[in-house]
């Protein structure tokens, strides 16, 4: 792994964790633009994801637009792509990390490789697991 991957894994790990003490004590976190590693880690781990529950590759261009804390607009994937993940970052990055379910979110999903990939979303390493 490229340092530069290691530490935004490290990043991601940390503020999923910190998600979980958070949600332990019943403690909001303010959304911050730092996100954008984690949605990135995210949208990169997708091979990964389809790879550990053993499903084909799928090369498809998924278009995944989300709004940014901030409010701007990060985005990744050929824009004209049928296949669409969009919504706020925070509900994509809990999803990714699989602190939230995808139906538990607010996301849109078009497109059944968008779909199946964000039903098992993992941006971490290790075996399969799914938040229901």
């Amino acid at each position: 792994m490229a340092v530069k991957s290691f530490l935004t894994a490290r990043l991601m790990e940390c503020w999923a964790h910190g998600e979980d003490v958070a949600s332990a004590v019943s403690m909001h976190r303010q959304p911050t633009s730092r996100l954008k590693h984690v949605a990135h880690i995210g949208v990169g781990a997708r091979a990964f994801s389809l790879m550990i529950n053993q499903l084909p590759e799928d090369s498809r261009s998924i278009r995944v637009e989300l709004s940014a804390p901030g409010g701007e607009l990060w985005t990744w994937g050929d824009e004209l792509s049928d296949q669409r993940v969009t919504g706020e970052a925070i509900d994509f990055c809990l999803v990714v990390t699989q602190r939230r379910a995808l139906h538990q979110s607010q996301l849109t999903v078009m497109g059944d490789a968008a779909t199946s990939w964000m039903e098992i979303a993992q941006a971490f390493a290790g075996a399969p697991t799914r938040k229901t």
